[in-house]
């Protein structure tokens, strides 16, 4: 296991689930980083995709006949069924299912005990299976398509709490993972405070920059924005 760093304070959480994956994404743009989206993802229910919680990672590899049976489900050690009970509250389990949907990564039984746990998420780049009845609970679950069969169709658990990739992203145990109906980012953990201040300035930036379309401004020189879009902002601030 890989030692995860302290996650940050709930109101860094908390400001991260309020602006969107869009907003991340460009904010880790301008600090270098290109590949934090993880591409391919959906909510299963998109009314219920809000979230921001630090990562707590299930590594898969591919199943083998001899070990991926379904005695393993009573094993207490069996990484699969050992995160679901380990995972700690109000963090996401993120699983790297190698982008395998022809089984079910977890199920609704298992998501419900998340769920219950007060894990905040799930994601993976597999499929899920109970699909409709993960749906019915309002809960932030991410993935790849769904599917019928169970688990060890395809995969096996091999791994707990350590560097993964997941949709072709690598994400390391305490870093943040955000989610909205658009899909989720990954904040590297050393940078989500900054992330978050400078992500709520952005959209309180876009939010002006809405109004000033709507009232016919050209994007030319509102977005990005001349001296002139940056003082009649600046007034706006002061008004707001």
């Amino acid at each position: 296991m890989t030692e995860t760093p302290k996650p940050p304070a709930a109101a860094v959480l908390d400001a991260l689930k309020n602006v969107s994956t869009a907003t991340l994404t460009t904010q880790l743009f301008k600090r270098g980083f290109r590949n934090t989206f993880l591409t391919g993802l959906a909510p299963v229910n998109a009314e219920a995709a809000h979230f921001a919680a630090p990562a707590y990672t299930l590594r898969y590899i591919p199943a083998r006949e001899d070990v991926a049976v379904p005695d393993v489900w009573a094993d207490h050690e069996y990484p699969q069924r050992k995160a679901i009970e380990s995972a700690p509250e109000g963090c996401a389990l993120v699983i790297d299912s190698m982008g395998d949907v022809r089984s079910g990564s977890v199920g609704d039984i298992l998501i419900k005990r998340l769920q219950v746990r007060g894990v905040a998420a799930l994601i993976t780049d597999g499929a899920l299976r109970d699909t409709p009845a993960i749906h019915a609970m309002n809960y932030p679950a991410f993935c790849a398509g769904a599917a019928a069969p169970a688990s060890v169709a395809t995969l096996y658990a091999a791994d707990l709490q350590v560097p993964i990739a997941c949709a072709g992203v690598a994400i390391f145990p305490g870093d943040i993972m955000v989610g909205d109906a658009e899909g989720v980012v990954v904040v590297p953990r050393r940078l989500a405070d900054e992330v978050a201040r400078d992500a709520g300035e952005q959209e309180r930036f876009e939010r002006f920059v809405h109004e000033r379309i709507e009232q016919g401004h050209s994007t030319f020189g509102t977005y990005p924005p001349n001296d002139e879009t940056l003082a009649a902002y600046e007034t706006w601030s002061e008004k707001e």
